[in-house]
């Protein structure tokens, strides 16, 4: 992997970072117009299970074999750049975003609408044609689920260890399924300003507890998601695609407190603006991510190219 990809990686890394810090924005939703989706599921799948059986089988002396193979499967030149870019990008936005959305919040979710909207059409061209009548029913369930779901009331939980733990462990399926955003399911529960804080303060009692139950969260939902993105492809993608369109609920500029929907009013010009340049900046990124795997193919076929002719006889 050259040194261009991996910058490349870095930084898809810290804007799924600015995303996770985001209620309403999805990391997954980012990694997926990135092009790195499925590889980083396939490559948490294939950690988890060595890790798994490196538990299981060095204790009873069957070796090191069948866990390293599982390391060996992990796309590290994509999960490492990826991890050093997200660790900054969310630190980054926990700083710089939270005064955004208290001072300017219609003109920042006009943003973020745009941009998830914009989205939307990379998990409709994964699906690819014709749709069929499941298909169309797992977006339409998907997308009523999503939309009932971000239209709850935030709660005010008291940030016992405990709970924390247990909202980790929800939270973080949304690093790996686009459309649900972590950060918006801690803000339904209370947890969102908390975590924010601790993020900001260095409070690495509460991070630690958080990181445990992102790990049992990841350990639990990972697995499953790869089997359903393996076996059930197209019914999983057209899920994602609804659970997408549900979620622009909590992105709409206009609302109250308690997240019910308001016409639009104010602002509404530059709200438009920022919705159009949203559409616009995710546009551009898939635009080069399919030009950059174009560009991949073509080398990959002249690679095998001079090798069959190196080889004529072989």
């Amino acid at each position: 992997m050259s040194v261009r990809e991996r910058v490349g990686h870095v930084l898809r890394g810290v804007a799924i970072g600015v995303a996770e810090a985001v209620p309403g924005v999805s990391g997954g939703t980012i990694a997926l117009v990135t092009g790195v989706y499925e590889r980083l599921i396939a490559s948490a799948g294939h950690l988890i299970s060595a890790i798994r059986l490196a538990v299981s089988d060095v204790p009873r002396r069957q070796g090191w074999a069948r866990s390293r193979e599982q390391f060996q499967q992990v796309h590290w030149g994509v999960v490492i750049p990826l991890a050093v870019g997200m660790l900054p990008g969310l630190l980054i936005a926990a700083r710089l975003l939270e005064p955004m959305l208290e001072e300017h919040p219609e003109q920042t979710r006009g943003l973020f609408f745009g941009l998830v909207l914009a989205s939307v059409l990379v998990p409709v061209s994964m699906i690819g044609r014709p749709w069929r009548g499941r298909d169309v029913f797992a977006v339409a369930a998907a997308a009523v689920a999503a939309f009932v779901l971000t239209g709850l009331p935030s709660a005010s939980i008291d940030p016992s260890p405990p709970v924390v733990l247990l909202a980790a462990a929800v939270a973080v399926c949304a690093l790996v399924l686009p459309g649900v955003s972590g950060s918006f399911l801690l803000l339904t529960v209370g947890l969102y300003e908390p975590t924010i804080e601790a993020v900001n303060d260095r409070d690495f009692g509460y991070l630690a507890i958080f990181a445990a139950g992102m790990i049992i969260g990841l350990t639990l939902f990972v697995k499953l998601l790869q089997w359903l993105l393996e076996h059930h492809r197209r019914v999983t993608l057209a899920v994602m695609t609804g659970v997408i369109l549900g979620s622009l609920r909590a992105l709409w500029p206009w609302q109250t407190e308690d997240r019910g929907l308001l016409a639009p009013a104010g602002d509404a010009p530059m709200v438009v603006l920022l919705f159009l340049l949203g559409i616009a900046v995710v546009t551009a990124m898939v635009l080069v991510e399919r030009r950059r795997l174009r560009r991949s193919a073509v080398d990959l076929t002249q690679e095998e190219s001079i090798g069959a002719d190196a080889h004529p006889y072989r």
